[in-house]
């Protein structure tokens, strides 16, 4: 007879923070509400000894450094970017890895501390829209102009923006258009 552990307190919210980031990105534009709010949470469940990341914040860089993974200074060489926010980074964000037609999945995906409700009116279409989708996030218009150049489906970044415990995802399947 196999017995198995019950979950811990630690795998009960990392896959509660799991299951709220991949429900984001198959509906892109719904926030997903997660267990804990902030980076941390999504990095402790998404990162991995097999990972390159780049974090903006010392802290949280010496939380992913303990897990295992490479810790880097070039985004352009990284699964995983987390940053504080994404005011000023268009230049730096440029060089985010976008994968390639044979292999899109070598895209990177950005965690990023984004305002939900304010700042810029955005509207989503493509897979897991119906239809269309309006919302307002505090993004500036030259991002997603950036954004726009580099995401040529399949090629492209995920993004998963946070704010507090709310998470929304847009995948690079997703057609951004600035209001």
């Amino acid at each position: 007879m196999l017995t198995v552990a019950p979950p811990d307190a630690l795998e009960l919210r990392s896959n509660a923070t799991f299951e709220a980031l991949m429900w984001a990105l198959s509906r892109p534009g719904d926030s997903r509400e997660m267990p804990e709010s902030g980076l941390a949470a999504i990095a402790e469940t998404l990162v991995d000894l097999e990972c390159t990341v780049f974090a903006d914040d010392p802290a949280l860089r010496s939380e992913i450094a303990a897990t295992g993974a490479l810790v880097a200074e070039d985004i352009s060489q990284v699964d995983h970017v987390f940053l504080s926010s994404l005011e000023g980074t268009e230049v730096q964000l440029a060089t985010l890895r976008c994968g390639s037609a044979l292999y899109p999945d070598d895209g990177a995906t950005l965690v990023a501390n984004v305002r939900h409700g304010v700042g810029h009116r955005v509207r989503l279409s493509g897979p897991g829209v119906d239809g269309t989708l309006e919302l307002t996030l505090g993004i500036s218009p030259g991002f997603w102009a950036m954004r726009a150049m580099l995401c040529a489906y399949p090629e492209g970044f995920d993004m998963l923006l946070v704010d507090g415990r709310s998470v929304i995802g847009i995948p690079r399947s997703t057609l951004v258009e600035v209001l």
